[in-house]
């Protein structure tokens, strides 16, 4: 199965700056390390975000987990980065309680 509502697929600024391309979060520094490899930059936050909203709806979801939030979606395939090396990455995308639009929750890389 596709992500549901897949065009109306959204990934905050904050996700990003604040998240995924942070090397001040605690939660984040790994992953901002990982994404920053593969060219992308906080100041070009765009290129990530639309990296990874193509990535989640142009893959299959492989899990479904329900949440008291709400249903998130994990979606396994690669990431079309700026350097070209298109790594294999999990997307995990909720959509909320109320609302018919995914949202982008998290994004890791994925081993092998």
């Amino acid at each position: 199965m596709n992500l549901p509502n897949a065009r109306y697929a959204r990934v905050e600024k904050e996700k990003i700056t604040g998240y995924l391309l942070s090397t001040t979060s605690p939660d984040g520094r790994g992953k901002a390390k990982f994404f920053f490899r593969f060219g992308f930059r906080v100041d070009q936050w765009q290129n990530l975000a639309d990296a990874l909203r193509v990535q989640g709806t142009s893959h299959k979801v492989v899990e479904i987990v329900e949440t008291a939030f709400g249903p998130r979606y994990h979606v396994d395939g690669i990431i079309e980065t700026p350097d070209g090396r298109n790594p294999k990455i999990k997307t995990v995308w909720q959509v909320d309680i109320g609302s018919n639009s995914p949202r982008l929750i998290t994004a890791h890389p994925l081993g092998g």
